[in-house]
């Protein structure tokens, strides 16, 4: 049972409160000071330990708050010494800024945000562990289509055309935005960016059709297919100076394409895992697992 012992119109709130003060955030049962709790004076905190707001208690007489109480540890931590103090690895920066933005501390919502900044991607949110699984697939189709000469003259041509699905699955969320920001889709409006299947499932679909030389354009995009580009970092140093964006190479194979993401999960700290059929011909497989370590 929570009891409301004060109200905002009791002066005598702050004077009611002595140190030490025990909160119980969560389920999470802390100590500390008055002024630790009111070092930033227009937070929440602030107005409930200076008797601006009501505050609650447990049945035990700890001062109940219901947030997050493992990640209470770390803005009481912020408060006692004016310092972001972080694990390495420690993925739920998302949750941290939450909670610190509930408290409305705004001097700790900054330096989040600059923690955010300085820290490489695979930090940020990749968690020990992390697994990415891929299934990639390849199908012949025979296209039949007629090739304009003159007004009244058509010839039936055929060409066999290649296309690539793949199907990745990735606890890592971030690293699921990274491949959209990595990979684009090239159709006759522009590049366009893929889109996660759902946020939830945790998956990107590709699907992409090279267009080969005997296909002419116009026949291509009639069939609504589009290709797979990666924009490739390197290429920007060949780049005229003044160009902004890293060149699109085009993705025309399997390999092409298992060979870019293997460049990419490496950098992130993931390790091959498991190939499927044949290890040794990984830039063949069907199917690839990889783990952050």
């Amino acid at each position: 049972m929570m009891l409301n012992l004060n109200s905002p119109d009791d002066n005598s709130n702050r004077n009611s409160l002595q140190d030490p003060v025990s909160l119980n955030v969560g389920g999470e049962i802390y100590t500390t000071t008055l002024d630790t709790l009111t070092r930033c004076r227009d937070s929440m905190l602030g107005a409930m330990f200076t008797g601006q707001i009501p505050v609650l208690r447990d049945n035990r007489g700890n001062v109940f708050i219901d947030r997050d109480g493992k990640m209470f540890r770390y803005i009481l931590n912020y408060l006692r010494s004016s310092s972001l103090d972080l694990p390495d690895g420690f993925s739920d920066l998302a949750l941290l800024r939450r909670e610190a933005d509930f408290f409305q501390i705004r001097p700790l919502l900054e330096e989040i945000c600059r923690y955010e900044a300085s820290v490489p991607l695979n930090l940020r949110g990749g968690p020990l562990g992390a697994m990415i699984i891929v299934n990639v697939d390849s199908k012949v189709r025979v296209l039949h289509f007629n090739l304009r000469h003159g007004p009244e003259n058509y010839e039936l041509r055929t060409c066999s055309v290649r296309a690539f699905t793949v199907d990745l699955f990735c606890t890592w969320k971030a690293f699921l935005a990274l491949l959209c920001e990595r990979f684009s889709y090239r159709t006759s409006q522009g590049l366009t960016s893929p889109h996660l299947c759902s946020p939830r499932q945790n998956r990107l679909k590709l699907e992409w059709v090279p267009r080969p030389d005997e296909l002419p354009q116009d026949q291509y995009d009639k069939q609504c297919y589009r290709g797979l580009t990666v924009s490739n970092p390197e290429a920007t140093k060949s780049d005229d100076i003044r160009n902004m964006h890293p060149s699109p190479c085009e993705i025309t194979d399997k390999q092409g394409f298992v060979e870019e993401l293997l460049q990419v999960s490496l950098a992130e700290g993931f390790k091959v895992d498991l190939v499927t059929p044949d290890p040794a011909e990984i830039l063949n497989c069907t199917s690839l697992r990889l783990v952050k370590c």
